[in-house]
C-alpha cells in the first residue's frame, strides 16, 4: 500500500515519510493538495495522510475533492489543537480518521495499516465486481479446448442473449456458479443486478424471508426485489420446499413474458434426473426453458493437463517455487483419474503438488492416491486408447516448454530435440500458436 503524505511543511512531510517507510510503507510526499490531486486517481492503491491547515486548498477542501475522485480512498487528517470539531465534521464527510498534534508515531502506523487493509479490500472487491461484469474475462476462465468445452462456451454466448430462465446442472466442482456469472455478463443484463442465494444454506422460514420478504427493519429488500431487472441465481434449487417452490412459480408467472428478472437455477443433485424429481413439474419446466449440463472433468480429455498446468503456474508464482515437471506416467495418471470433485479437486491437488515441490518431496501419484482417487481406468469404465494419452502428454510438453521459453522456437527445438519442421507440424496438430507465448 502506498501512503500519500500531503503537508506544506517540509520537515513534517519528511518526518512522517521516514517513519512510515521504516514500517514498510511505500511513501510519496506532496507540498500541496493541488499537487497531490494530479497524482491521485480513482483507483489509487493506498492511503492519504494530510494536514488540515495548508495555504491554498486546505485539508477539508482537499478531502471533499478526494471524495469526489473516489469515496473509497481512506484519508487520515492531521489537526492542530482546537480543530477536533472540524475533524469530526471531516469524518462525517468521509475521512477515515484524524490525529491531533502532537501525535504518537506508533498511532500513525497503526492507523495507516488498518486504513491500508480497508483500501486493499475495497480495491479487491472492486476488481472482482469488474471481473464478474466482464464477459470476456469470465469466458477466458472456462479453460479448455475439448469439444464439450467449445460447445459450452457457444451455449453460454447463445443463451446469454436470451430472456428465458436457465437450469444449470452438473457434478459438484464443475463450475456451475461461474457459468451463471458468465451467462449474466455476456448478455444485455450485464449492467444490472446479479444476486446469488444458496437455497441449502438457510432454514425454510429464513429462506422465505430472504427471497420474498417481509424483512426486518435492519435487513435489505427481499432478493426478488434486489434482483429486479437483472439475474437471480438460486444455488441448490432442489433444496426448496414445496411451499417455496409454489411461491417461486407464482413469482415467475406474475412476471409475464419476457421476464423482467431472469432466474438461473443451479441444481447440485448428483444426477440430472434427480433435479427433475426434486422439483414440482410445472416449476421444473419453467426453470428448464433453457438448460446447460456441465461436463465432468473426466470427460474433458487433455483439458485435464491444461488445467493442471495453468493452476500449477499460478500456485508456483504465489508460493515462490518452480512448478513440478509432469512425467509421462503422471500425465497418464491425471488423465485416468475419475475426478469426483472435478475442477475444484484438481485445483486442490495442483496446489498441494506445488507445496510438495517446495518441500522437495512427494509425487503427483501420491496425491491422487491420498485423495482416495482410483487411478486405474477400468475403475471408471472409461479407458482410453494409448494414442490419446501419448498425444495429450505431447501437447502438454510442447505447451509447457513454449511457455517457459516465451515462444522461442530455437530454445524449444533444442530442449525437445526436435527439428523445426516436426515442431511446426505438431504445433499445428495441437492448435498451438507461437504468438500465444510471446
Amino acid at each position: 500500500m502506498k501512503i500519500a503524505i500531503v503537508d506544506d511543511e517540509q520537515d513534517m512531510r519528511q518526518s512522517i515519510s521516514q517513519w512510515l517507510a521504516l514500517s514498510g510503507f511505500d511513501t510519496e510526499t506532496y507540498a500541496s493538495a493541488e499537487e497531490a490531486l494530479k497524482a491521485i486517481g480513482s483507483d489509487f492503491p493506498g492511503v492519504v495522510v494530510t494536514d488540515v491547515k495548508m495555504p491554498g486548498m486546505d485539508g477539508m477542501a482537499f478531502l471533499k475533492r478526494l471524495m469526489g475522485v473516489d469515496s473509497g480512498i481512506p484519508v487520515i487528517l492531521i489537526t492542530g489543537h482546537g480543530d477536533v470539531p472540524m475533524a469530526v465534521e471531516a469524518m462525517r464527510i468521509g475521512a477515515y480518521d484524524f490525529l491531533e498534534k502532537p501525535f504518537n508515531p506508533d498511532r500513525m502506523t497503526d492507523l495507516a495499516k488498518r486504513a491500508g487493509q480497508q483500501r486493499r479490500l475495497t480495491l479487491d472487491n472492486r476488481a472482482l465486481r469488474r471481473e464478474l461484469s466482464d464477459g470476456t474475462v469470465l469466458m477466458r476462465k472456462l479453460i479448455g479446448s475439448s469439444p464439450v468445452m467449445e460447445r459450452l462456451r457457444e451455449d453460454i454466448l447463445d443463451l446469454g442473449q436470451a430472456d428465458g430462465h436457465v437450469l444449470i446442472t452438473g457434478e459438484t466442482g464443475t463450475g456451475k456458479t461461474l457459468v451463471a456469472h458468465a451467462l449474466h455478463a455476456v448478455g444485455p443484463r450485464a449492467g444490472k443486478q446479479f444476486v446469488v442465494l444458496s437455497c441449502a444454506a438457510h432454514e425454510e422460514e429464513e429462506l422465505s424471508a430472504k427471497l420474498f420478504g417481509p424483512v426486518g427493519e435492519d435487513q435489505d429488500k427481499p432478493l426478488v426485489e434486489q434482483a429486479r431487472g437483472g439475474t437471480l441465481v438460486l444455488e441448490d434449487v432442489e433444496a426448496l420446499s414445496q411451499a417455496l417452490q409454489a411461491r417461486l412459480l407464482t413469482f415467475i408467472n406474475d412476471q409475464g413474458t419476457p421476464a423482467e428478472t431472469r432466474i438461473v437455477a443451479i441444481c447440485n443433485a448428483p444426477e440430472p434426473d434427480q433435479c427433475e424429481g426434486a422439483l414440482r413439474p410445472d416449476l421444473f419446466y419453467r426453470l428448464a426453458a433453457m438448460r446447460i449440463d456441465l461436463p465432468p472433468l473426466r470427460q474433458r480429455g487433455e483439458d485435464i493437463l491444461t488445467l493442471f498446468t495453468r493452476f500449477g503456474e499460478q500456485f508456483s508464482e504465489e508460493y515462490g517455487t518452480e512448478a513440478p515437471q509432469v512425467t509421462a506416467q503422471e500425465a497418464a495418471q491425471l488423465l485416468q483419474a475419475p475426478w469426483p470433485g472435478n475442477v475444484r479437486q484438481l485445483i486442490n491437488i495442483s496446489e498441494r503438488a506445488i507445496l510438495q515441490q517446495r518441500r522437495g518431496s512427494g509425487s503427483i501419484a501420491s496425491l491422487l492416491m491420498s485423495d482416495n482417487t482410483q487411478i486405474a481406468p477400468q475403475a471408471m469404465g472409461e479407458g482410453k486408447p494409448l494414442k490419446e494419452y501419448v498425444e495429450a502428454f505431447e501437447r502438454m510438453l510442447i505447451d509447457n516448454t513454449m511457455r517457459r521459453h516465451r515462444g522461442s522456437i530455437a530454445s524449444v527445438m533444442d530442449e525437445l530435440c526436435l527439428p523445426r519442421r516436426t515442431l511446426n507440424e505438431k504445433m499445428a496438430k495441437y492448435g498451438l500458436s507461437r504468438s500465444d507465448y510471446l
